[in-house]
């Protein structure tokens, strides 16, 4: 195998592909990237066999071949080359590759070829197009409220469901749920509903994020997903399990809805959270007119802060994990938010204020912290 390149070209390649490749298993070749020329292309793969990732280059290859290369360190020898032009060509016979740019030459060894898996492809499977920016905006919004505990596999996917002209995404680590249900401007041709492992999606958004406007294509396969956009396609397992019923998990009606500056309330949580350190809660006491936003750690101190809400009725203190709830104030990305509140011991809810038809919602239900008086 034989080819050239542009530099720059290759380097954003490999930048996405490597990605994908193990940085803990036992099986050495899933460190990896492979490197495969084709007629008229090269294509770069790379998987920890739970995500696959696949990068298609128009490249006219002077021999073609296969070879598995370290991951990271053809990426860090790609990005320290001089010059402008990469040759890249594998040595069956010395067991390695061959970059040369300008005055330069490397030669890294290979990995076992045989032992690096097979990639899924799409087949027969149907194949379902969702706008980019649409699903992006969508993963942004929701992927922090999955969960990171391997216990609960099943918490740590986001249920992605798009019928009709909807998406919706649900995630939810128990101690938080995020829900967003986004407008279509074309109906669908076709249903989607699988949990996908958070991770997988977040990886999605950042190359959806840098590759500008355009569709996703999707296919759902019995236990694998896959997403193609442009010359990058990633494959993923589903999570197993049955997705728990998050609407159970929405009140029905609160006691206090207050309609606030999102920006407004943002800074001042951002700020107070300085002092809510060890574990310490975000206080939240709410009066007449009046929310006080306080934090205190034991050995280190505390701060507290006031701002106008337009809150009726007996005072009421509620805590919170400030990371939480800065997550949910991060993630509404409107002017105006609605909280929604029950009691000290309920959940307190996140809704954008979004007025019109069309505009699509969010939702972010956070439970509270018992707080020591």
């Amino acid at each position: 195998m034989k080819f050239s390149i542009d530099k720059e070209r290759f380097l954003t390649a490999l930048g996405i592909a490597v990605r994908g490749a193990s940085t803990r298993s036992a099986i050495q070749t899933l460190a990896g990237v492979m490197v495969q020329a084709e007629a008229g292309s090269v294509e770069l793969q790379a998987t920890d066999m739970e995500l696959g990732v696949r990068v298609r280059l128009e490249v006219d290859a002077e021999r073609e071949g296969a070879a598995v290369v370290p991951a990271r360190l053809l990426l860090d020898v790609v990005r320290s080359l001089p010059k402008s032009e990469v040759s890249f060509e594998y040595r069956a016979s010395q067991g390695d590759v061959e970059l040369v740019s300008g005055p330069s030459r490397f030669h890294l060894r290979t990995l076992p070829a045989d032992e690096f898996p097979r990639l899924p492809e799409v087949g027969d499977a149907t194949v379902m197009k969702l706008p980019s920016p649409a699903f992006v905006e969508t993963i942004n919004r929701v992927a922090r409220a999955a969960s990171r505990d391997e216990t609960r596999p099943t918490l740590t996917g986001v249920l992605v469901s798009a019928t009709d002209r909807e998406l919706r995404m649900v995630a939810t680590d128990s101690y938080r749920l995020s829900v967003k249900e986004t407008p279509l401007e074309q109906p669908l041709d076709g249903s989607l509903e699988a949990n996908v492992p958070a991770r997988t999606l977040q990886e999605l958004g950042r190359i959806a994020a840098s590759g500008g406007a355009g569709d996703i294509e999707v296919a759902a396969l019995e236990h694998q997903v896959i997403f193609r956009l442009g010359d990058v396609t990633l494959s993923s397992r589903l999570v197993e399990g049955r997705y728990p019923n998050y609407k159970q998990l929405l009140p029905e009606a609160f006691e206090h809805e207050l309609r606030v500056n999102t920006a407004e309330l943002l800074e001042v949580v951002r700020r107070i959270s300085l002092l809510a350190q060890k574990n310490a809660p975000l206080r939240m006491r709410f009066s007449e007119g009046t929310l006080e936003i306080s934090a205190q750690t034991p050995d280190i101190g505390e701060a507290s802060e006031s701002l106008p809400v337009p809150f009726n009725g007996e005072p009421l203190e509620i805590g919170f994990n400030p990371d939480f709830l800065r997550e949910g104030l991060e993630s509404a990305e409107t002017d105006e938010l609605v909280f929604k509140l029950i009691s000290p011991l309920r959940p307190g809810l996140i809704e954008s204020a979004v007025d019109g038809e069309g505009a699509g919602s969010f939702q972010y239900l956070v439970m509270p912290i018992r707080l020591n008086v």
